[in-house]
């Protein structure tokens, strides 16, 4: 099956394919640094032995990118892997409409956005459904499978068989604003996020505690650094406007810091500072 990933938000190496930024206007440099990051992400999977050398060098041989919009959209399916802001999604939807066949299923990554209001924008309502990967995606097992209201039985099941082929497991989610694993895990680290702005711990103490009393593997802030603090306010602003409940309102230190640009390891500080050699908390 020809799969193509349309988008530019990158999964922490687990697919990162920019075939069509929100612009429309796709260039060569940024295509050829996504497969060299996807290459480098393998090269660690071997170093790790999660993979084998010969399995990783065929992987990326399998790899095509595309400046043309014409040879994505003959895709069997076409996964939308852009960040978390509708409007850039919509339109990259839009832009694949002319190019798609006619049996293409589209999916969208969003962790958080309904996907019955994604799907009505497009010509295939039917054929379009949340397929949201877990970050880092080679690492973690889990998919949350999301039908709109208007996704028929054949797309579900043929999604479902996908993602079984990929060695993951399927959660099957209602489309209610940031679906399952979202729904728990962004509010969890907005209260961290207050924690620290209340000054009941540091940066440091908070995820410690985290760390050594639940055993988490990474304390939340480390975690909300790791998300991107950008991403994590746009879904806490999906939850707060799609529920309107006071308790998912983002915490006014989360929103500074997103302002400041201070959105976490890819932006180089965020509740750590990332510059050095080691990461330092900033509070």
């Amino acid at each position: 099956m020809p799969v193509g990933d349309a988008g530019a938000a990158r999964r922490a190496g687990g697919f990162e394919i920019p075939a069509l930024p929100a612009t429309g206007e796709i260039r060569r440099g940024r295509l050829d640094k996504a497969r060299e990051a996807i290459a480098q992400g393998l090269e660690r999977l071997v170093e790790k032995h999660r993979i084998t050398a010969a399995d990783g060098k065929a992987a990326l041989a399998r790899l095509t990118v595309e400046a043309e919009l014409t040879r994505l959209g003959q895709s069997d399916l076409i996964v939308e892997s852009a960040i978390e802001k509708e409007a850039i999604k919509v339109q990259i939807f839009a832009d694949l409409a002319p190019h798609l066949a006619d049996h293409t299923i589209l999916t969208t990554n969003t962790s958080s956005i309904s996907i019955t209001r994604l799907a009505s924008t497009t010509d295939r309502p039917e054929r379009f459904m949340g397929l949201h990967f877990m970050n880092p995606v080679p690492v973690m097992n889990l998919v949350e499978l999301i039908r709109g209201i208007a996704t028929d039985d054949a797309t579900f099941s043929t999604m479902k068989a996908v993602v079984s082929t990929l060695g993951k497991t399927v959660a099957v989610a209602e489309d209610f604003p940031a679906f399952i694993v979202n729904r728990i895990l962004l509010p969890m680290i907005n209260e961290a996020v207050y924690t620290l702005y209340e000054g009941v711990g540091t940066v440091d103490s908070i995820d410690t505690a985290m760390k050594l009393g639940t055993r988490h593997p990474m304390g939340p802030l480390e975690l909300a650094d790791f998300i991107g603090l950008d991403t994590c306010l746009a879904i806490m602003n999906v939850l707060h406007d799609g529920l309107a409940d006071t308790k998912y309102r983002p915490c006014p230190l989360l929103v500074k810091y997103v302002e400041a640009g201070w959105l976490g390891r890819k932006s180089g500080r965020g509740f750590y500072d990332y510059r050095g050699e080691t990461p330092v908390p900033t509070r």
